[in-house]
């Protein structure tokens, strides 16, 4: 198999996996605090929901031509990934997981699905 049609093969699939390896790279960070109080924290939250939206987005471009269940399974795959993350970030230092922050990722990825099917009902 030629280079192209490798990069070709991955082109759906790689861009969900990258975002899931960022975000194991940022939960392994000792603490991402920038010192702003309230507005680091709402911040975070923000971003966090926003991650989690687009990873539900990107595996939902990944599975869409491959099973007619893609939407509520990229949804799943991003929520279980939220818990898996919230429970790898208890092992490292100065940093916690809580349910509440699957719940916001939650949310997140749940505002995607919703956008996405809102989208497919317009065409």
């Amino acid at each position: 198999m030629t280079a192209p049609a490798i990069a070709k093969r991955l082109d759906p699939w790689a861009p969900p996996i990258v975002l899931m390896v960022v975000i194991f790279v940022f939960s392994a960070q000792p603490d991402l605090n920038s010192g702003l109080g309230t507005i680091d924290l709402v911040g975070r939250k923000i971003i966090h929901a926003s991650e989690y939206g687009l990873l539900t987005f990107l595996w939902w471009r990944a599975l869409r031509g491959t099973r007619a269940d893609a939407l509520p399974l990229a949804f799943v795959i991003a929520v279980t990934y939220a818990a898996t993350d919230e429970f790898h970030q208890r092992f490292i230092p100065g940093r916690h997981g809580t349910p509440v922050d699957v719940a916001i990722d939650a949310a997140g990825a749940l505002i995607a699905m919703l956008l996405i099917r809102r989208k497919g009902r317009q065409k």
